[in-house]
């Protein structure tokens, strides 16, 4: 095991759960606990010097549906074409994704990385980040949901009050079920963390009745018939109190210290990015194939599982805003945050 140590803290990063984006099967992974280790670890404010302009470009990735921009652009060559020599890296949670930024290992993250552990991240290490794109998703475009047995009687989340409930690990993912619990009449509900992998084999054996879920677990859950779908886009309605709001729960981001030290470059590569969202809200069908070679999606439940939405950074309307200002104000409102985290200036104004 390799380690990177910080120089104002002992920061650790198990380089064996960060390896090169290569084609080949990914066990998925949910979202990650959050960076609460990271906000009290006390880490310097400096930046480690960056390597040299025409040197390799390294984006932190989390093999999951939302990364999905980083694969075509690799995939199609579109980096190559703007002659600059991109690497994805996987990590085993977007937590190591924003100890690795801090620590300067890395100069970005894909779509997919937890808006929240990038939050922490900044109020860890002020301006250290600029958002260039988000994956916004809600009842239609599907990412969170809950699930239950197929053969559970309940109708509603409400009808889950005093059951066993499980979801991701982590205080964020904690605190967001048990929101949502409580906007169903179920206050001070006991929530149980259980790895993602985990989840539809808890609820297939009936040691849970409800789960806190992202995709593609409901989807496997549905074609396994091991778990069925009781609501989705459930951040949307009862976090941020709207079902058509989008939840801007994950985010691609470029460093600031390498926006800084290598500004061409940091601008060919937000317009390679932003060639992959296009190509992949015009054809969303044609692109799917690259989930299978990044992702532990299999071939079969690529054409499935749904995708979520992807704003670039000179996208974002003012409402937009408003919902993602709100979802960071909840968070900070529930101490996940140690302060409030003002969403605005963190995005790209390239």
């Amino acid at each position: 095991m390799k380690t990177i140590a910080s120089p104002a803290a002992n920061l650790a990063l198990d380089l064996d759960a960060a390896t090169p984006l290569q084609p080949g099967r990914r066990r998925f992974l949910g979202q990650a606990a959050a960076l609460s280790a990271l906000a009290a670890s006390g880490l310097s404010l400096s930046t480690p010097a960056l390597a040299a302009p025409g040197d390799k470009i390294t984006i932190g990735y989390y093999p999951i549906v939302g990364g999905l921009p980083l694969y075509v652009a690799l995939e199609r060559g579109f980096f190559k074409e703007a002659g600059l020599n991109v690497e994805g890296v996987k990590f085993a949670s977007p937590q190591q994704i924003g100890e690795a930024m801090v620590a300067g290992r890395i100069q970005g993250s894909a779509n997919g990385t937890a808006t929240g552990i990038l939050g922490l991240a900044e109020l860890t290490s002020p301006n250290l980040l600029k958002i260039i794109c988000s994956n916004p998703s809600n009842h239609k475009l599907v990412l969170d949901e809950f699930l239950v047995p197929m053969n559970s009687p309940a109708k509603s989340i409400a009808d889950l009050a005093g059951k066993r409930i499980a979801t991701g690990p982590g205080i964020q993912n904690v605190t967001l079920t048990k929101i949502i619990l409580e906007k169903n009449g179920y206050p001070n509900a006991k929530v149980t963390e259980l790895p993602v992998g985990q989840h539809l084999a808890a609820l297939a054996a009936g040691q849970v009745d409800g789960v806190y879920a992202l995709e593609p677990t409901g989807t496997i859950g549905r074609l396994k018939g091991m778990a069925r779908t009781l609501e989705t886009g459930v951040i949307s309605k009862y976090v941020l109190g709207n079902a058509e709001a989008p939840w801007f729960g994950g985010a691609a981001t470029l460093t600031t210290a390498f926006l800084k030290e290598r500004p061409a470059e940091a601008r060919k590569y937000v317009a390679a990015y932003a060639k992959a969202v296009e190509l992949i809200l015009a054809k969303p069908a044609e692109v799917r194939q690259h989930l299978d070679g990044f992702t532990g999606i299999e071939e079969a439940l690529v054409k499935e599982v749904p995708l979520p939405g992807f704003v670039m950074h000179n996208q974002f309307k003012p409402s937009d805003l408003d919902y993602f200002q709100k979802y960071f104000d909840v968070l900070a409102e529930r101490k996940i945050f140690s302060a409030p985290l003002a969403v605005k200036p963190l995005i790209y104004q390239g």
